[in-house]
């Protein structure tokens, strides 16, 4: 019979939590839960290789172990620092960490654009939200910034590398999830950029992930882009048995009425996929018919969005049809076709902008 593995014993802001061995601060801080769980702009759970780049998340080891209960001499990254039995970590609670943290974020937000207001991302960003909670009241940086035109990535996915903060979370989800990766980081240093290699599009049945797993607007769904606010649409949860093998066709619909503007992952309360969709359900399902709906997705965040649900709303009745016993009504006469005012060889609808005498007069 093979032995328990034994526990570490850990302290995060004074909150006790026992784990395994090799598990990370980050991690063990999310088994306690609430604010006293660091931020993390680029690492995430299910692509191996992630964090260590960002530096949101650091924390301070007060308390390195039983068996050596020396400090750390610096702040360590709590995304790729292992815990030790007996250690004890400060981070909402160490005025150092959330200076170093405020410093973290003005760094990341010096060329960054403040195009919130336009942003498709605005309102689900975890940059603002760090930008919020940590942000200072102005930039202290007086150069000019970097900018980059935007970039068509295939015909469903735009790159805005001027937002981009180089997390390098789409190269991993293009290496380890699409299987097929053709762009990566070109250049070194103020120079560096996400980028594929002599102008190739991102082709690949699930190269749409990348979409979901960026913390900011700098890869967005073309589908969607500029067509709504997400604060105006209802998240529902939806699925279908898709045809690829390898898609769980688990999703999250995002309606105006019976209208689905965009279909996503579904993510947990970090902003990380549960389970990765393919390009099918992402881009080319867009009718309710193609989906069956389970329920309002419930937002574990605080957001505009959580206050947007489908909960204990009845869909309006058609009147006219319920009077007339459930039958259709027939239109009667189609003025347009008759008049002989207008020219019935022009369709109205397809008019762009405001319909004018010189349009179907004759």
């Amino acid at each position: 019979m093979a032995e328990e593995q034994k526990l570490f014993k850990v302290k995060i802001d004074g909150i006790s939590v026992e784990v395994a061995p090799g598990t990370t601060i980050l991690n063990a801080a999310r088994q306690i839960g609430g604010d006293i769980v660091p931020p993390a702009m680029c690492y995430y759970s299910k692509l191996q290789g992630s964090g260590g780049k960002c530096r949101t998340c650091l924390v301070k080891v007060s308390k390195g172990s039983e068996a050596d209960p020396r400090p750390m001499p610096k702040l360590v990254a709590s995304c790729r620092t292992t815990v030790m039995d007996g250690m004890e970590v400060a981070n909402i609670t160490s005025p150092e960490v959330l200076e170093a943290r405020k410093g973290v974020v003005e760094f990341l937000l010096l060329n960054h654009p403040l195009d919130c207001p336009v942003c498709d991302q605005a309102g689900e960003c975890h940059l603002q939200d760090l930008g919020y909670e940590h942000g200072a009241e102005g930039t202290r940086y007086e150069f000019q910034r970097r900018t980059f035109e935007k970039v068509d990535l295939g015909d469903k996915i735009q790159l805005h590398m001027t937002r981009c903060i180089l997390c390098y979370r789409c190269v991993f989800t293009a290496d380890q999830v699409a299987g097929n990766r053709e762009h990566g980081v070109l250049g070194r240093g103020e120079h560096a950029e996400i980028s594929t290699y002599l102008s190739k599009n991102l082709n690949s049945p699930f190269i749409g992930n990348v979409i979901d797993v960026c913390p900011v607007g700098a890869l967005t769904d073309k589908t969607f882009r500029f067509k709504n606010r997400v604060w105006f649409l209802k998240p529902v949860n939806a699925h279908r048995d898709c045809e690829n093998p390898k898609c769980c066709g688990k999703t999250v619909l995002w309606m105006r009425g019976d209208e689905v503007f965009r279909v996503t992952a579904r993510k947990d309360k970090y902003g990380e996929v549960e389970d990765f969709i393919c390009d099918t359900c992402r881009f080319d399902k867009k009718e309710a018919k193609d989906w069956v709906v389970e329920g309002p997705r419930k937002i574990e965040r605080q957001s505009v969005i959580s206050a947007n649900h489908y909960v204990g709303v009845n869909k309006p009745k058609d009147t006219l049809v319920e009077v007339l016993d459930g039958r259709q009504p027939k239109l009667l006469m189609d003025i347009h076709s008759i008049s002989e005012v207008n020219r019935p060889s022009i369709d109205l609808s397809q008019i762009e902008g405001p319909a004018h005498s010189d349009d179907f007069n004759k």
